[in-house]
């Protein structure tokens, strides 16, 4: 296997934005990086289970992926637009809880179950990469691992990145959410343009 093409590849897939690096990033803005760490654990927790079920069933997936796709990229694009409407609604700290939905472990895994990036990127992990030279249980246990650990590491970078510029966040919140929606917004209409 070619490791340096392996790397790149999930790390510059689990760093560029995307859903979950775009969430990360509001919610630590909004709560600090410790209580937005919730949702990063939530982001890890679903990677798992999905680069499991890319683990155990590529060879069926893949094999049925032109027919699940359409149904994940609607899904997934719905999805994201609903997240992109959750952080443009987001009142400041003081006007309630009802941002609070955003900032949860089961809301970090959700995500992952539709987000279409994370599915092909363990596909495209497992096909490409992975199963060409490795099909034992142990192997395939210490790749789910690093592309689930790659995945957290893009999470928390991004956290990390809104954690630091909170206090401009919360200056500047109408602004920065409009920011965050629209390019939520983009990531669900290019998945769907994509396949237009």
């Amino acid at each position: 296997m070619n490791f340096a093409a392996f790397f790149s590849y999930i790390a510059l897939t689990a760093f560029t934005p995307g859903p979950n690096n775009i969430m990360s990033m509001s919610i630590a803005g909004r709560y600090g990086f410790w209580k937005g760490l919730r949702f990063n654990l939530g982001v890890f927790f679903g990677f798992l289970l999905v680069m499991t079920g890319c683990a155990v069933f590529t060879r069926f997936l893949y094999s049925f992926v032109p027919v699940l796709e359409p149904v994940m990229v609607y899904a997934g694009a719905a999805y994201i637009l609903w997240l992109a409407w959750t952080i443009w609604r987001d009142a400041p700290h003081g006007e309630g809880s009802r941002h609070m939905e955003t900032n949860s472990v089961l809301n970090g895994m959700v995500l992952q179950f539709i987000n279409v990036k994370v599915i092909l990127y363990g596909l495209t992990a497992m096909t490409t990469f992975i199963l060409p030279y490795y099909r034992s249980i142990p192997s395939l246990t210490v790749f789910v691992l690093i592309l689930s650990l790659m995945g957290l590491a893009g999470t928390c970078c991004w956290s990390l990145f809104g954690a630091a510029f909170n206090r401009f966040f919360s200056s500047h919140r109408k602004l920065l959410n409009l920011a965050m929606a629209l390019f939520l917004a983009y990531c669900a209409i290019s998945l769907v343009t994509e396949k237009l």
